[in-house]
């Protein structure tokens, strides 16, 4: 039986009629947020995307089914589950296999995405080389894929959790483009700035559009990271997160925690000891990448 994609009308439809769509990965329903804020917290992100011209595409996995576009009730379904998997590249094969619900990563949900024909994707933040890589050998599944699948991902930069400037300088030997809408200073998800500078810098979606259109009209395979700074008035300084990183990198040492269970576990310790503060950062930046992407997606289409 061929392998087959479960599109929701309303996607297939924009699809079929050539307009603009934009993928959104899973993992930040079932993995990110506490419950209910995951599901309203999609439910508006989805909604943004829609006033801003283009189709929301929601990305997962359900009974072992891949759906790119969820309904209501598909939402709550993930956002309530129990035990579903944090899908990347290496799990979707046992995960579909074995019909279980999964939520997809963003190197999982590229691949899907370039699979239904989605060149424009909206996340939180990408995965990269781990703080302590050069013992643990933790490297983000995400990067690779970036190397190789044309679908453009917008984001809030890399994940502060992370080595920010070993990323850097990883996703440059991939050959990734990295840009940063509107701004000289590359952010790290919580914060507007990082301590490094962006590589390149474009300042309208119709720009970032062209440059897209042009490297792969070029016949350059791979993805161009698009890091959009949340907005200053939802930003967590970068020296007061980076206390607040190290003492989660502290407590994940101490708790063992390791591989695909340490993101999640030090973004619920960081919120937990912010009061909040950053779990609503992460809502704000999500938000405001999905307008920005939608922007893109539009003008990307009507090139």
């Amino acid at each position: 039986m061929p392998f087959q994609l479960h599109f929701s009308a309303e996607v297939s439809e924009a699809l079929r009629d050539n307009r603009p769509v934009v993928a959104l990965e899973s993992t930040i329903i079932a993995h990110g947020m506490p419950y209910p804020k995951n599901v309203e917290t999609a439910t508006a992100v989805e909604q943004i995307i829609r006033d801003h011209g283009a189709t929301p595409a929601t990305i997962a996995i359900l009974g072992g089914n891949i759906h790119v576009g969820l309904s209501a009730q598909q939402l709550n379904e993930l956002g309530t589950a129990k035990d579903v998997w944090k899908v990347s590249l290496r799990d979707l094969p046992f995960v579909v296999s074995q019909h279980l619900h999964g939520a997809t990563t963003v190197a999982a949900t590229m691949r899907i995405a370039a699979k239904a024909g989605i060149p424009i994707f909206v996340t939180g933040g990408i995965g990269g080389v781990h703080r302590g890589a050069a013992y643990s050998m933790d490297v983000s599944a995400d990067l690779t894929e970036m190397a190789q699948t044309n679908v453009a991902v917008i984001s809030a930069g890399i994940k502060s959790i992370l080595d920010i400037g070993l990323t850097l300088e990883k996703l440059e030997t991939l050959g990734v483009p990295v840009v940063t809408y509107g701004s000289d200073l590359f952010p790290s998800f919580y914060s507007r700035e990082s301590g490094f500078k962006s590589p390149l810098r474009l300042d309208a979606p119709s720009a970032i559009a062209a440059m897209l259109a042009v490297k792969w009209e070029l016949g350059i395979n791979g993805s161009v990271l698009i890091a959009n700074p949340v907005p200053v008035e939802h930003e967590v300084p970068h020296v007061v997160m980076e206390e607040h990183i190290r003492k989660a990198l502290d407590a994940a040492d101490t708790a063992k925690v390791k591989g695909k269970d340490i993101t999640p576990f030090l973004l619920k310790y960081i919120a937990e000891q912010t009061v909040g503060e950053s779990l609503a950062a992460n809502i704000e930046l999500v938000k405001n990448n999905a307008r920005l992407g939608a922007q893109i997606a539009v003008s990307y289409s009507a090139k």
